[in-house]
């Protein structure tokens, strides 16, 4: 018995001597993290590190998730300076869906176009097309903005591409005043799905410009019931988002 009690003694000095090892190794190893952190960010203030994810990944973690875009393009710009076909499509990203600087957004986007021949990018990993087609939407440059989604729809294939790319053209065609064509680009997106409220919501203002008040009332009716599925995203607000309020202030203006 004595002999047992003894081992017993001697493996949970070992278990304690193994568990009090691991804190010490795990303060000093914590110590050394924090150290590390520390010269790390030093060196990123400094401008003295030529690691360029260093100062992307600084720019978002510091800044960008919190809305400082102008400090954290300091850094953003610094790694788009050392690895611009890194970090390229990323500032073009920023500079479109936050800040909606579309003309730099553009020089961006097809500055890295320029550096990755014969390869589709896709910025933030969304079809660079897209991207420029919503450069030239937000500039109410409609023309070009369809030439850059019926891009995209070629590069990704119909069924593949973002049905958002359907719903831009029929925006684009309807800003032109080709009410007809519109509602086509509308519809190619409900072949996709049939949950698409702002399709429904563009071929109801599309009707009501053609003087087809019932299949306007029709369509809004059906935005009205889909716009849980509306493209959304807590962080952004995109140039084609609709909302609750101006399809039920549509449907009364079809009602009266």
């Amino acid at each position: 018995m004595k002999k047992f009690f003894k081992i017993v003694g001697i493996i949970i000095g070992i278990i304690l001597i193994f568990i009090i090892g691991i804190a010490i190794y795990g303060h000093f190893k914590g110590k050394e993290m924090i150290e590390n952190a520390k010269e790390s960010s030093r060196r990123i203030i400094n401008f003295e590190s030529k690691n360029s994810d260093e100062y992307m990944e600084y720019s978002v973690v510091k800044f960008n998730k919190a809305g400082d875009f102008h400090t954290g393009f300091i850094y953003l710009n610094k790694a788009v300076e050392l690895n611009p076909s890194s970090h390229l499509g990323y500032r073009g990203w920023i500079r479109l869906r936050k800040i909606r600087d579309y003309n730099n957004a553009l020089m961006d986007f097809d500055r890295l176009d320029s550096l990755t021949p014969n390869f589709v990018d896709a910025p933030w990993g969304e079809d660079i097309d897209f991207l420029r087609g919503e450069c030239y939407f937000g500039k109410k440059n409609y023309q070009k903005a369809i030439e850059l989604f019926n891009r995209n729809i070629k590069n990704q294939k119909e069924d593949w591409a973002d049905i958002h790319s359907f719903v831009y053209l029929g925006l684009c065609e309807y800003e032109l005043g080709n009410y007809e064509k519109s509602i086509a680009e509308f519809q190619r997106a409900l072949k996709q799905s049939e949950n698409i409220p702002e399709s429904y919501f563009g071929m109801a203002k599309a009707y009501q410009k053609l003087g087809e008040i019932e299949k306007a009332k029709d369509n809004i009716v059906k935005a009205e019931q889909t716009i849980q599925y509306k493209r959304d995203d807590i962080y952004n607000e995109f140039l084609n988002e609709i909302y609750l309020s101006e399809i039920l202030e549509f449907k009364h203006t079809l009602n009266k």
